[in-house]
């Protein structure tokens, strides 16, 4: 059984997919970018203040189910730019968790106009 997630202080879907879903005792994000929540607009020209709009994107979408930062057990990382702007992205990236990180892969891809693209899993404890 599972159950969307959507909240109006998330990046909305552009497309045919959910901002999230629970599964059991677990919370599958999609894909966020770093579009602003209430105007749509792309949020910053470098991946630093982009993946701090992601981050934000994602923060809301674990609250709408009462988790947070810490409930993260996978990332998956897209960036469009990896050898340049791995440093700078993950100096911002690991500012939200704390040790133990979550695992994570993070890849070069091809993207739409954005410079970075994240989706977590996160568990919710009993």
């Amino acid at each position: 059984m599972k159950k969307e997630l959507r909240t109006t202080e998330g990046a909305a879907p552009i497309g045919a997919y959910s901002q999230g879903l629970v599964v059991g005792d677990f919370v599958y994000t999609s894909g966020m970018g770093p579009l602003d929540p209430h105007t749509g607009e792309l949020v910053g020209d470098d991946v630093a203040t982009q993946t701090h709009q992601v981050m934000r994107n994602l923060g809301a979408i674990l609250a709408a189910h009462g988790l947070g930062f810490d409930d993260v057990v996978k990332a998956t990382v897209h960036l469009q730019h990896l050898k340049r702007d791995f440093r700078a992205y993950n100096e911002v990236y690991e500012s939200y968790f704390s040790r133990p990180y979550p695992v994570r892969t993070t890849v070069g891809s091809e993207l739409l106009d954005i410079l970075v693209e994240i989706d977590f899993v996160a568990h919710k404890s009993a």
